[in-house]
């Protein structure tokens, strides 16, 4: 009986797995000299389910630390967190997101922590930052950035041979500040990714909540170019996917479009994806009624882009 039983949830299995829709030859495949790795049948999933590291980024204290306070979702955020989703069959590439939330708060699920599986089917590892909010100390969230891609980089279980900056919204901000005011090698990304962000802090176009939030009240005209990304785009900056909405009533395209600009001007290679509809938020919610193409857009730039990257 035992073994009829064996025979029998066997047999099952196969014929479960055999009924999974059939991957279009070459979807999610390594290309030649690079690419993606094979995704998995959606029906293995529940076999595969995802590990996550969850790491302090200053186990002794943060060099700039100060008197934590309550952000408007009702948390302190007091010390930096970096959770770390390793790819089961790595290739190579990571990806470190800082989620959105106007540097008041942090939308950590849908704008963060929703992208890792279409990651990790692909090979790449992905982080999510829990960084600290500024509360007017301009500093902070990217000390925080550039210590937990010093911490990402010496894993080397991990095995990462580029590791790219993504954000939403503020964390756009947030990424394109990483990308373009990078001390050294270590803490310049191989590439970034923008999701409807902010990437200037000149009023007559920015968002004002991320405005007070990173530069406190009347910060200096040298903060707010320090902290306007396009003023500072050189050659050297990373290859850089943008995507955004054309509807955003949050965070005004100009952002998008003037980093987009910066870009081109300095020959940096730059994607620009601009959706008629779709609003500020959508990160990666089965409401965003372009969820598909944002998915096979990033994959193919991920694909002719950063895996031919030097």
């Amino acid at each position: 009986m035992r073994k009829l039983f064996l025979l029998g949830a066997f047999a099952a299995l196969a014929l479960s797995l055999a009924a999974q829709p059939a991957i279009p030859q070459g979807a999610g495949m390594r290309p030649q000299g690079g690419g993606v790795s094979p995704q998995r049948p959606a029906g293995m999933s529940r076999f595969f389910a995802s590990r996550v590291d969850t790491v302090k980024v200053w186990p002794n204290g943060a060099p700039n630390a100060f008197p934590a306070q309550k952000s408007s979702d009702g948390k302190e955020y007091s010390e930096a967190v970096l959770e770390i989703y390793p790819a089961r069959n790595p290739n190579g590439l990571c990806v470190l997101i800082c989620p959105g939330g106007g540097y008041a708060m942090l939308s950590l699920t849908h704008e963060a922590r929703d992208f890792h599986t279409w990651f990790n089917n692909r090979g790449i590892s992905f982080c999510v930052l829990q960084y600290r909010l500024p509360r007017g100390h301009h500093d902070v969230p990217l000390s925080d950035v550039q210590e937990a891609m010093r911490i990402i980089r010496s894993r080397t279980d991990l095995g990462v041979t580029k590791l790219g900056i993504m954000g939403t919204s503020a964390g756009g901000h947030l990424a394109a500040t990483a990308s373009t005011l990078y001390t050294d090698a270590v803490t310049r990304p191989d590439f970034q990714i923008l999701v409807y962000p902010v990437t200037t802090m000149d009023l007559s176009y920015t968002h004002k909540g991320s405005y007070d939030g990173l530069l406190g009240e009347n910060p200096s005209q040298e903060l707010v170019d320090r902290y306007s990304c396009d003023k500072h785009v050189t050659s050297d900056t990373p290859p850089a996917f943008i995507i955004a909405a054309s509807d955003d009533f949050l965070v005004p395209v100009k952002n998008s479009l003037a980093y987009y600009q910066a870009l081109v001007d300095n020959r940096v290679n730059a994607t620009l994806h601009m959706y008629p509809s779709g609003g500020h938020g959508f990160g990666w919610g089965e409401s965003f009624r372009y969820k598909d193409e944002f998915g096979a857009e990033l994959d193919a730039w991920l694909n002719s882009v950063v895996y031919n990257l030097k």
